[in-house]
């Protein structure tokens, strides 16, 4: 029954986790907007959520060392920063600097709505299975 579970909102805790990800890097290119030579990062969403679903959680974390039988068995997301892409700007900057504040906006305000609606359908879910429990 867990695995069930599991699976209806791998999809959901996925896409959450990436879009949370997504969120730092386009803070992190708006934080950086004036600063000479940083180049504007981004990554592909779509070609990541397919994968961290394809693959599950389990295969890229990282077990904790134990020291007793009696510990829980913890485990990390291993995330490193190599998958990250370059954005090309439309229009070049004096500075090398690559961010472009309007793009940089409207990729954060679009990644912030849809992580609302992905809260919004996952909390719809969680209802539908607590009304389909409750007598």
């Amino acid at each position: 029954m867990i695995d069930k579970l599991d699976a209806a909102f791998r999809f959901h805790r996925e896409a959450l986790h990436l879009r949370a990800q997504r969120q730092e890097v386009l803070a992190a290119n708006i934080a950086h907007a004036d600063t000479p030579n940083y180049k504007a990062r981004d990554f592909d969403f779509g070609a990541r959520l397919s994968e961290a679903v394809e693959r599950g959680r389990a295969a890229s974390s990282v077990s904790m060392a134990t020291t007793s039988s009696r510990h829980l068995a913890g485990q990390a997301q291993a995330t490193t920063g190599d998958d990250l892409l370059y954005r090309v700007p439309h229009q070049s900057s004096l500075d090398g600097n690559t961010v472009e504040m309007d793009v940089e906006r409207v990729a954060f305000a679009d990644n912030a709505l849809r992580y609302e609606s992905n809260l919004t359908l996952i909390n719809a879910k969680i209802k539908s299975l607590l009304s389909a429990v409750q007598p």
